[in-house]
């Protein structure tokens, strides 16, 4: 039987771009977009600021990668750890639900830093983009790492990996072995997301996808790693995995085509709870903490297991523990009529309204949910009000579910609004076209690479 990292490889190594349909190529321009889009939205947050102070000490007349806002060059991985960093920042980029959940585009900065690197055009990021989409969506339809007690960036370290060799055009046994070194170090715990989440919570992926960037360079250069690096006597299967194994997923339909762009900024699990949250809201109109008597959510297991078991969740204290907990963001969601990335400021989840809404809610799994995860993500929600109504809504294929995907124009405007005081429309305009067009781009960082970040957030 192959090797697993050699199935990757030959995954990998044989797609072009001529093989996907357009509908294909079409997606992955969309999460082109969005990613550049919620990064840049995301320019002077905190960990942002952090990591992209770090990446400019790198910088220098001959350094191959754009940081991203900025229009500097800086050390290639420092650029993809600096605009992964942004891209996840505001939990806004797509979404990808299976055995594994875990957000494919968190590659996306990594790989574009790849074609700078050896000036691939535009047909060749997208056969990266492409391909490390495959190779993460099969890798999360074949295994729970979680239930390990690992984080799903072990899967982007290993995709990207996969993919920015895609882009470098590394021939078959260097893949192999850009796929056996990223695989051995891609471990990374799962306390980033349980308990109180940190700052690292939006910074893991882009460190993981940094990883598998510098997994591939090295690579590319002629270093080989481990192998079996799956199923040998201390390799992945059996550390890892306790003694479990499996089988990789195979192609089937395209994995792309089954990521969602979010619509909202929270975890994606309560997407649909927020728009059964709008929903009554609107029917009900204005409503204050004394309205209501009771809000009862009824949701599925992976959901209340990721946003909603933990007692930290019940009582958020950072921005990263709000947008990953559901109690807050169906209490918020109730109470303002919208949620945006001001829902998450220390001043909104602080605030005792909201917290007297989550005094008087209850969450249950609903086994009729379970059976639908993850082909869609149901949420209910019934709130009885103080003067006797009753009201419910439901919510399974929420807008950029890929059931219910957002248009060119959809994902246009969620670009707009979250990058509004930052970029002007007209130079976001013409990022568009370059980016609607970006397989027939010679150079396609130059569209990201002219969005530089010269306002103020509105």
């Amino acid at each position: 039987m192959a090797r697993i990292s050699r199935v990757i490889a030959e995954w990998v190594h044989s797609l072009s771009i001529g093989d996907a349909p357009g509908e294909v190529v079409e997606e992955a321009k969309k999460r082109f977009i969005d990613t550049v889009g919620v990064a840049l939205g995301a320019f002077n947050e905190e960990p942002v600021r952090i990591a992209r102070a770090i990446a400019e000490g790198t910088g220098g007349a001959r350094v191959p990668a754009t940081l991203w806002g900025t229009g500097l060059r800086v050390a290639a991985d420092h650029a993809a750890f600096a605009n992964g960093c942004a891209a996840r920042y505001f939990d806004f980029n797509d979404t990808y639900l299976s055995k594994e959940a875990l957000h494919p585009s968190d590659m996306i900065p990594a790989l574009l830093a790849a074609a700078e690197i050896v000036d691939a055009d535009g047909s060749r990021l997208l056969e990266g983009i492409i391909a490390a989409y495959e190779v993460v969506g099969a890798l999360a339809d074949s295994y729970s790492v979680r239930s390990r007690g690992w984080d799903h960036t072990v899967y982007i370290n290993i995709a990207t990996a996969a993919g920015a060799g895609k882009v470098l055009g590394l021939g078959l046994d260097e893949l192999e072995q850009a796929i056996n070194i990223a695989t051995n170090t891609s471990l990374a715990l799962r306390q980033t997301r349980a308990g109180e989440l940190s700052m690292w919570k939006g910074c893991a992926a882009a460190h993981a996808a940094r990883n598998g960037l510098f997994s591939s360079l090295l690579a590319w250069k002629g270093m080989t790693g481990p192998s079996p690096v799956f199923e040998g006597e201390f390799g992945f299967f059996n550390v890892a995995l306790c003694g479990d194994g499996f089988e990789l997923a195979r192609r089937g339909e395209w994995r792309l085509l089954k990521t969602s762009i979010k619509y909202w900024p929270v975890e994606y699990h309560s997407m649909s709870a927020v728009e059964a949250a709008l929903k009554i809201r609107e029917e009900a109109g204005e409503l204050r903490p004394e309205d209501i008597e009771s809000v009862e959510v009824r949701t599925f297991t992976v959901s209340y297991k990721i946003i909603v078991k933990d007692p930290e969740k019940w009582d958020p204290k950072t921005r990263e523990t709000a947008d990953h907990s559901l109690p807050y963001i169906v209490a918020a969601a109730l109470l303002d009529g919208r949620v945006w990335i001001d829902t998450f400021k220390p001043e909104r989840f602080l605030a005792q309204d909201v917290r007297a809404v989550m005094s008087r809610m209850k969450i249950e799994v609903d086994p009729e949910y379970d059976k639908i995860y993850p082909d869609g993500i149901g949420n209910r929600i019934i709130v009885k009000l103080k003067d006797g109504r009753r009201l419910e809504a439901e919510s399974i294929y929420p807008p950029g579910h890929f059931k219910n995907p957002l248009s060119r124009e959809g994902v246009e405007e969620k670009f707009l609004k979250v990058t509004k005081g930052y970029i002007s429309e007209q130079d976001a305009r013409s990022f568009f076209n370059d980016a609607w067009n970006l397989e027939k781009l010679v150079d396609p960082a130059r569209p990201v690479r002219r969005l530089v970040v010269t306002g103020t957030r509105i």
